[in-house]
């Protein structure tokens, strides 16, 4: 019986999607459940699950199609009996050097060199074929990408360090060799320089690599949010002593009694919480002529990612406690890393929060996540002096940058809501007085 894999159904902002890589060849057998193909969308990298067991008996559409939800991608044989795939004929597939090329070393088994030509990304097989690798030296690339795949920049590495037939390493594929300058003998009218005339240009590799669809969703909206919105920052700095004690006294019996670590983004979400509640303009969105003001509080976390930023949403944030908060972002950003958020957690949002201090940033200014108002920008909490009570002290000190939307936000609501922030985090509750 033949079975239809097909794209899952994609949500309402989601038009379409790209496949990445199918871990599998026609007339290999599959086993249920077991991952066939990636699928890049917009928000996230999704896995697709094989509907039944049997053969791979049609790919109808190869690595890098652009698909749509519900459309027909691979037919699986559930009575069909796996065909053997010779090594060699991979080889020519994968558009490869024939592995009678070079020999392999011991360690390299016929097996082993379909696994790896099946775990390349299709950039980095192309690029492998330019540089004529063969199944051998592409078993002994260790990949960099996700589930260990070999990506085009593992694939370049390898070229590189790879050692030319006169010794000397051979140039990156994605380079071609630089063509001898001619030598011109200047007229006593012409005017050089030594520098200019004797500085070689050398080998200066580029390289041409397509957005994937997140990159290219990230690049649109904030194209859209600062031409559609007049963004503008206020600035405020904030003590942390306060928080910084109040972390040092109960990170023990907090961990102890919640099992997650103490963090400081919990604070900073109860902060823009308690802000937010004072000034609801500062939580509302602008559809078309009309402002809408949410009556919840959803806290987008920016989190990093191997694919780039993404904001996975605290939702009713207001209704959380430190340790439930803490507990959702270390598992957003654990999930991050392995490509396992859903789209659901990355829509919507009403109030974002964006933490570059954690890379050394000390001042910036955050971009709108449209269509919502505002973002916080948190930056690194550095020891400086400051005056208190006519004394210059030592204290830990932290900027604030509140980016907020001028259509709808005053100045004055945006000041003030930051301000409030700044009192809640320099005046904190001990977390273990919540629920």
């Amino acid at each position: 019986m033949l079975v239809d894999v097909k794209v899952p159904v994609l949500s309402e902002s989601v038009a379409e999607a790209t496949l990445l890589s199918w871990h599998k060849k026609e007339g290999e057998h599959v086993d249920r459940d077991e991952n066939l193909i990636d699928i890049e969308t917009d928000k996230i990298v999704m896995e697709l699950p094989a509907p039944a067991a049997g053969v791979l008996a049609k790919i109808v559409k190869g690595d890098g199609a652009i698909v749509a939800g519900g459309e027909i991608i691979a037919t699986i044989d559930t009575d069909a009996a796996p065909a053997d795939t010779p090594a060699t004929s991979v080889d020519a597939a994968a558009g490869l050097a024939p592995s009678g090329a070079k020999p392999a070393p011991e360690t390299t088994s016929a097996v082993a060199a379909p696994v790896s030509i099946a775990a390349m990304m299709p950039a980095a097989r192309n690029m492998a074929a330019q540089a004529a690798l063969d199944v051998g030296e592409i078993s002994s690339i260790k990949g960099s990408g996700r589930d260990g795949r070999i990506t085009k920049e593992d694939v370049a590495a390898h070229v590189e360090k790879k050692p030319s037939p006169s010794g000397a390493p051979s140039p990156s594929p994605s380079s071609s060799p630089a063509a001898p300058e001619p030598s011109v003998t200047p007229t006593p009218s012409a005017t050089t320089t030594p520098s200019a005339t004797a500085a070689p240009m050398g080998n200066r590799p580029e390289q041409r690599v397509a957005m994937s669809r997140l990159r290219a969703r990230i690049a649109e909206r904030l194209v859209q949010s600062q031409s559609t919105a007049a963004i503008l920052t206020t600035f405020n700095e904030v003590n942390m002593q306060a928080i910084m004690d109040l972390r040092a006294r109960y990170k023990m019996s907090f961990e102890k009694e919640h099992s997650i670590k103490l963090g400081l983004m919990s604070f900073f979400v109860k902060a823009a919480v308690a802000a937010l509640k004072k000034f609801p303009v500062v939580n509302a969105s602008v559809d078309g002529n009309d402002i809408v003001y949410h009556g919840y509080y959803d806290i987008g976390i920016a989190v990093s990612s191997p694919r780039g930023l993404v904001v996975p949403i605290i939702r009713n944030a207001d209704a959380l406690s430190q340790a439930e908060i803490e507990r959702q972002i270390a598992d957003f950003g654990k999930r991050a890393l392995d490509g396992k958020l859903t789209m659901e957690e990355l829509t919507g949002g009403t109030f974002s929060i964006t933490n570059g201090g954690i890379f050394g940033s000390m001042l910036s200014t955050p971009i709108i996540n449209p269509p919502q108002s505002a973002i916080l920008g948190i930056h690194a909490t550095k020891e400086r002096p400051v005056a208190e009570n006519g004394q210059v002290v030592i204290r830990p000190m932290c900027y604030l940058a509140l980016s907020y939307d001028h259509r709808i936000v005053d100045g004055r609501d945006a000041v003030l809501s930051l301000v409030a922030m700044k009192e809640a985090l320099e005046y904190p509750m001990s977390p273990l007085l919540e629920g």
